[in-house]
């Protein structure tokens, strides 16, 4: 892939603050809004959820979920164009106080400074969703297929 799309995906992925999380509970399909952080190496991003909210129900070792980032929906831009980066990826759940955790808390903390509370609360953990592979729209008639070795040029990239 090209550089200058390679930079886009990077770009949208360390500027977006929240994703939309979908995965399957119980049958039925559901979408849920998450703050998320880029895993070193660009191959995953972490989250966080509460065992109290519904969708940490789907978030178990090894299940499929779908990752949906895009640039800003205005007035002023036609939908077509609007610039979105799909993800297909796998759950791997953080134990706590593990290595794995605190690198990755370290990750979510510089990126949110208010998770330090939250970080610190019992029913919450922290998730790496592995890129498995995606699709980025940069806008009408400009659709490219990506794989976990293009995520990975983006840790590259300066």
């Amino acid at each position: 892939m090209d550089q200058d799309r390679l930079e886009a995906i990077r770009r949208m992925l360390t500027t977006r603050k929240v994703l939309c999380l979908t995965l399957i509970i119980d049958g039925e399909a559901t979408a849920s809004l998450l703050p998320f952080a880029v895993a070193p190496g660009f191959l995953a991003v972490y989250v966080q959820a509460s065992s109290l909210a519904r969708h940490s129900r789907g978030l178990r070792a090894g299940a499929k979920v779908g990752l949906l980032v895009h640039d800003p929906d205005t007035d002023d831009v036609d939908p077509l164009q609007i610039a979105r980066l799909s993800i297909q990826g796998t759950v791997e759940p953080l134990e706590r106080d593990s290595e794995e955790f605190n690198s990755a808390a370290d990750v979510f903390r510089t990126r949110f400074p208010e998770a330090e509370l939250t970080l610190s609360l019992a029913d919450f953990s922290l998730y790496r969703l592995r890129f498995d592979r995606g699709r980025f729209i940069a806008g009408f008639a400009q659709a490219y297929d990506l794989t976990p070795e293009t995520f990975g040029e983006m840790a590259d990239l300066r």
